[in-house]
């Protein structure tokens, strides 16, 4: 039997959750079944599954981004949450952000067999793109790494007052809490354990909402944030 024979019947609540892109959403779940598995994007287990534990859960974290926001996708894998969110939310101009080739070309196409002009990849690490990609207003991840590190990554790509929103399993509150420390020296002014997705996905999906003051990532990176800024503006001027 192959992977696409595997994927299950698609749920009714996807109607609901992607509308006029749904087509694109069936699609999208038919590519990670085939290519997603083959180029090792994504287990074959995970096949039976697409829908619930992978588009349907990323797909509810709209329920919480602000209209019309800029959004990074860090650790963005086979787009997971990006793509699902972009499908349901073209007000967001939305970037995916992944370090490795294999990734981002599949990503990029994607991207381009979907339509989503909103929709930007780049191939890069969190830490080295800081400074050449302008700040969003939201960060989102899932699955990239425990909270304290992920936010290492996350928040310093965030502008003043922004948000990182990280899907996360039932350990959430225990990451969260043991990441205190570290997201207060990152800046982080408020810290919440959410669920979305009521009525679509059960249980439903759990979201570590940080949100930040005036300056994310803290005093460590003010400096980093300073010299980037010095250097685009030299280099504009030079231009």
């Amino acid at each position: 039997m192959s992977e696409a024979a595997e994927l299950p019947p698609v749920p009714e609540q996807a109607h609901d959750v992607f509308g006029d892109r749904y087509a694109d959403a069936v699609r999208y779940a038919e590519l990670l079944a085939e290519a997603g598995v083959k180029r090792g994007l994504i287990g074959p287990r995970e096949v039976p599954r697409l829908w619930e534990r992978h588009l349907l859960n990323c797909a509810v974290l709209s329920e919480v981004v602000p209209e019309g926001v800029t959004v990074c996708d860090v650790g963005s894998g086979a787009g997971l949450p990006g793509i699902p969110l972009a499908l349901v939310r073209d007000d967001l101009k939305i970037t995916l952000l992944e370090p490795l080739l294999r990734r981002t070309n599949f990503l990029t196409e994607v991207v381009e067999l979907l339509g989503l002009d909103h929709v930007t990849v780049v191939r890069g690490r969190a830490e080295e793109v800081m400074g050449k990609m302008p700040p969003v207003h939201v960060v989102t991840a899932r699955a990239v790494a425990p909270l304290d590190r992920l936010a290492t990554w996350g928040i310093p790509l965030l502008r003043p007052y922004g948000e990182m929103l990280a899907l996360k399993g039932d350990t959430a509150e225990e990451e969260l809490k043991a990441a205190t420390a570290a997201l207060s020296k990152l800046g982080a002014a408020k810290t919440s354990v959410l669920h979305v997705g009521e009525g679509v996905v059960d249980p439903m999906s759990t979201v570590v909402r940080v949100e930040v003051g005036e300056s994310p990532g803290g005093v460590r990176f003010a400096a980093k944030r300073a010299k980037a800024a010095r250097t685009g503006r030299t280099r504009r001027r030079r231009g």
